[in-house]
């Protein structure tokens, strides 16, 4: 009861999760402590997450981890799409949710972000690399935000397991999915080490070089080499319902195919990027869409966006054999997957989100947001590198 006591949050919500914070409650109810101060904050969370049409969401609130992904989606365009005096509230929003104490759910260090700014949040590598994105894509550059900067960086430096790979909250075993490394988080924080790197100490840039090796070679091994999934990687926390095993290759290929694309080539290496390009032009559908992978049964705004994104991304770094080789083809798939996403534009049904999100326990969500941010982020990359590309 003093562990429960000493994590529970004070909103009384672990994790801001209905499905855990509803377990806490039921086993203590259960138990004979229905009267004890975090079986009632519980309760109260439960009875205060309601909606109105009598449902629960699974996660409460994804603040953070939609501001990052809604700021980065808008690239190197953001100081044209945002008012000047937008873009400092922004930043000083995100500065105010890093942890700056050791947190009591994971004894994690200070420097980390969550993807909620409520209190039942728990910094993790997927928020804390998007933070780092998003602060570098806002032009922060004043002493606070350097600092803050600094403290995710090392952050995520600390968190690397010893396979090279990135986890989600702790380092581990790898025996569990909270502390298994994981290829998409992995990418994300190889794109916010190789995007603050000139800034940084010397000693942090050597610290980022030395990881980055290890993580390039953990995505190496990770990367499969075989039949239909050759090229393409597994994610963790995002999948495809109607898939095999439920996996969705298309969400962890785009996420890190894009990552390896952004970094520099020194860490960078062509033959994972053409396989993962290769395998996502073999995985779209006849009509331009993605699904969750090869024999995807349904498609999806969220995954032909990431598609369309992540292989725009690939042409507009790539050089020598990807370009020279592959370059038309590639054009060609994001050119459809473009035009299927502008049909869903038009007719409106690409505000309708699909069950993309992924939870251990099984619990699907989606995101009403995504669907926007994704293709948002999808659009504006493709239009930057399809008009420098020969016309045929």
């Amino acid at each position: 009861m003093q562990v429960l006591s000493d994590i529970q949050p004070s909103n009384g919500g672990f994790l801001e999760a209905t499905p855990l914070t509803s377990f806490v409650v039921m086993s203590l109810a259960g138990s004979g402590y229905a009267d004890n101060i975090v079986t009632r904050k519980g309760l109260e969370f439960l009875l205060g997450s309601v909606r109105a049409d009598g449902s629960w969401p699974i996660d409460s609130n994804l603040a953070t981890w939609l501001t990052t992904l809604a700021v980065k989606a808008l690239g190197q365009d953001t100081r044209l799409a945002l008012p000047e005096d937008e873009l400092q509230p922004i930043t000083d929003w995100l500065l105010r949710q890093q942890y700056r104490q050791r947190h009591t759910y994971t004894n994690a260090a200070p420097g980390g972000w969550a993807w909620t700014d409520l209190p039942g949040g728990v910094p993790d590598a997927d928020d804390t690399a998007g933070a780092l994105l998003a602060l570098r894509t806002l032009g922060t550059t004043d002493e606070r935000a350097r600092e803050s900067v600094r403290l995710g960086i090392e952050w995520l430096l600390n968190l690397q397991n010893r396979d090279g790979g990135l986890p989600t909250f702790c380092q581990g075993w790898g025996k569990l999915p909270f502390d298994r490394s994981s290829p998409d988080l992995t990418a994300h924080a190889m794109q916010a080490w190789a995007r603050w790197l000139p800034d940084l100490s010397i000693e942090n840039q050597r610290r980022v070089e030395k990881a980055m090796a290890r993580a390039y070679r953990f995505l190496n091994a990770t990367q499969e080499h075989k039949g239909d999934l050759a090229g393409a990687w597994k994610p963790l926390w995002f999948g495809d319902q109607h898939g095999p095993d439920e996996v969705n290759w298309t969400y962890g290929t785009s996420r890190v195919l894009l990552a390896l694309a952004m970094t520099s080539p020194q860490v960078r290496a062509e033959k994972p990027v053409q396989a993962a390009a290769r395998w996502l032009v073999k995985a779209q559908r006849l009509d331009g869409s993605w699904g969750g992978g090869v024999t995807a049964k349904r498609s999806s705004v969220e995954e032909t966006a990431l598609a369309v994104e992540a292989l725009a991304g690939s042409l507009e770094r790539q050089s020598g054999g990807l370009a020279k080789g592959n370059a038309q083809e590639i054009a060609c798939a994001i050119t459809k997957g473009v035009l299927w996403l502008l049909e869903r534009i038009e007719d409106g049904s690409w505000v309708k989100p699909a069950p993309i999100g992924f939870y251990f326990a099984k619990l699907w969500y989606f995101e009403r947001l995504y669907p926007l941010i994704f293709t948002v982020g999808a659009l504006g990359r493709a239009a930057r590198v399809l008009q420098t590309l020969p016309r045929r």
